[in-house]
């Protein structure tokens, strides 16, 4: 930790850099972090709210909850497996930790978080959804879910230097837990199916309801669901912290 401290400079300009070359050509540049899931959340509402059409309250600031989380998630964890060989060539000319390219990374998919709250925020206004002092809870359960993000990127992204297939499959498995996890439906519809035990039993499914209990259902989330989640995302980052670090003399021979 002292280590990483010392480069926060270098971590911080990292973060910048991912952040303008992500809104490089684009023409409304940090707009679209605000525009992305509201685009998602229209198409979402239409699917499920008019077609399938089953019952659930303000479902706009539903889903809107469970998908902030999910592209934090999602996007992080694609981009923390491509940190290390995008940084390639800073690796092999600074003597850097090398942890410092996935901190990076999910610093900058935190900033682009926080831009995406803007528009939940007008959600929640413009329904006339209840505000509560839970919404308070918010940046506690951001965290948890940054360290939980921070543990997966530091996991995968030393096998996606030395298996290249890893990226491939990562993204066949994110589709699989994105269906998988309640981002875009009420738990409750799947209760009585042999599929709900892997919506039960799903890490991710933690995360995210602590992550939308504040703001969808106005409550802080049970303690002991609380504690349930930070375990969950202290373990995978110590998890995380160990492979990285018995990955980190290799890592320079597959770059």
């Amino acid at each position: 930790m002292k280590e990483l401290y010392r480069y926060r400079d270098l971590i911080w300009t990292l973060v910048q850099r991912d952040l303008k070359v992500r809104y490089r050509r684009s023409a409304i540049g940090f707009l679209w972090t605000m525009l992305q899931p509201l685009l998602m959340l229209l198409v979402l509402h239409i699917v499920f709210s008019q077609l399938f059409r089953f019952k659930i309250r303000n479902y706009a600031v539903y889903a809107l909850a469970g998908l902030l989380f999910w592209n934090f998630f999602q996007q992080t964890i694609v981009t923390s497996m491509n940190s290390l060989k995008a940084n390639a060539t800073i690796l092999k000319k600074l003597p850097v930790p090398l942890a410092v390219f996935p901190i990076a990374t999910v610093i900058s998919g935190l900033v682009n978080l926080l831009f995406a709250f803007v528009p939940m925020f007008a959600i929640l206004l413009s329904t006339g959804h209840q505000l509560t002092w839970a919404l308070a809870y918010l940046p506690v359960a951001v965290i948890i879910a940054v360290i939980f993000t921070l543990g997966a990127g530091l996991i995968l992204s030393p096998l996606a230097v030395f298996f290249s297939d890893v990226i491939e499959l990562v993204g066949v498995v994110m589709m699989l837990l994105f269906y998988m996890t309640p981002v875009i439906y009420p738990k409750e519809i799947v209760e009585g199916t042999n599929f709900y035990w892997a919506v039960r039993f799903n890490p991710i499914r933690s995360i995210l309801e602590i992550f939308r209990d504040p703001i969808y259902y106005g409550k802080v989330p049970p303690f002991d669901h609380q504690l349930l989640a930070a375990g969950i995302a202290v373990t995978v980052l110590a998890i995380g912290i160990v492979s990285f670090r018995q990955s980190t003399d290799r890592i320079p021979f597959y770059i």
